[in-house]
């Protein structure tokens, strides 16, 4: 079941890691400066950051980086 990560701007997990999946971001200035769903409110911060480190994990492992 989907959760919603930023109220401010309705984001869904699943929506989120989708993007992060195909989009190579790094950071959340990197993501805020790439897609309109962060405002800056800091309210989901942690979690969000926590979403593009394992993003960046699953690109490392797809591409056989460790």
């Amino acid at each position: 079941m989907a959760e919603v990560v930023c109220l401010c701007n309705e984001v869904l997990d699943v929506d989120l890691r989708e993007y992060l999946d195909t989009h190579p971001v790094d950071s959340i200035e990197d993501l805020r400066e790439q897609a309109s769903i962060c405002n800056k409110c800091m309210q989901c911060q942690d979690l969000v950051e926590g979403e593009i480190y394992l993003a960046r994990l699953r690109r490392q492992r797809a591409t056989g980086q460790f």
